[in-house]
């Protein structure tokens, strides 16, 4: 039996036809990669996500991070925002700051803070927000109840746009995104403040988006539907199963519960060049509830038609 030898036409051919193997690995698996990253919406943008450590903000975080975006999360509950921040990524890729956004010092060290860590900001989310009693009547209520949510609601959406516009009027371009809610199209006998200062932020989108349009500034607002986040768990005493049992019940699109991973999508869509062209849009994602009365049908059911049944 003849000797194998690494210099013998056969192994050479072997060995020219492995390596060419291992190169158009390299190739493709490098091509994949480019591809890949191409894809991702918001590859190489930075963003702030205020009210980030739980809810809308913290999933609108995870996508952000998952399409290539550098965050950085800001909330007032610091051990849950850090904690959060560690679940989605690395120092390189997300971090959290402390952030009441009723204070502009606040406000403006997150956007400082950004800069530094990641050089410069292409997207505001200010997503922050509290709600109060949701049965306070009107008849009760009192200076110290409207301020503080007002603080927060419209008072921390000022300070978010205005320290977002000090530093993407020089570059001339940049994404304002604020969350609203369906609260700011469709009224009810509760809630009055919130609704009442969300209101305020639909207007505070489009005027705002008017101003900084020349500076190629993109303003724009989301308004989902009821879900139930810690905000709305906390401020009407119930439990998780509760209420998606509540807001199924009510929701006008019978067969999907709404999640904060399907707002995140949409707030992806309004940060992203997909929208690039979209200023001074509230983009209400309710199933269209908010486009639905059924009070006369459902009057016209109980009176007459059940009656007769």
């Amino acid at each position: 039996m003849a000797k194998f030898s690494p210099q013998s036409p056969i192994a050479k051919t072997f060995f020219s036809f492995f390596l060419s193997l291992f190169f158009l690995f390299i190739i493709f698996s490098s091509s994949t990669a480019t591809i890949q990253n191409n894809n991702r919406r918001l590859e190489g943008k930075v963003a702030i996500i205020t009210g980030g450590a739980s809810g809308i903000g913290a999933a609108t975080a995870r996508l952000f991070v998952h399409q290539g975006a550098k965050v950085v999360i800001c909330d007032i509950q610091d051990k849950l925002g850090t904690s959060v921040a560690q679940q989605i990524g690395n120092k390189q890729t997300i971090i959290y700051v402390h952030c009441d956004v009723s204070i502009e010092a606040d406000v403006k060290n997150v956007v400082n803070t950004t800069i530094a860590k990641f050089g410069k900001l292409d997207i505001m989310f200010s997503n922050a927000g509290v709600m109060g009693n949701p049965f306070t009547s009107i008849q009760d209520i009192d200076y110290n109840m409207i301020k503080n949510i007002f603080d927060v609601n419209v008072v921390g959406g000022f300070f978010c746009a205005k320290h977002a516009a000090r530093v993407m009027i020089p570059k001339k371009k940049g994404v304002i995104i604020f969350t609203t809610s369906i609260v700011s199209t469709f009224y009810s006998d509760l809630v009055h403040i919130y609704t009442t200062s969300k209101n305020a932020l639909l207007g505070l989108t489009k005027n705002v988006g008017v101003e900084l349009a020349k500076y190629g500034i993109r303003v724009n607002s989301v308004s989902p539907y009821t879900i139930s986040t810690p905000l709305m768990l906390n401020a009407f005493k119930v439990n998780k199963e509760m209420a998606d049992k509540w807001f199924t019940e009510g929701g006008n699109l019978k067969g999907v519960l709404l999640s904060v991973e399907d707002v995140a999508d949409g707030v992806l869509y309004l940060a992203s060049d997909e929208s690039r062209y979209a200023s001074g849009l509230n983009l209400i994602i309710d199933g269209g509830y908010t486009t639905t009365n059924v009070a006369l049908p459902e009057v016209y059911k109980r009176l007459f038609i059940n009656k007769t049944m």
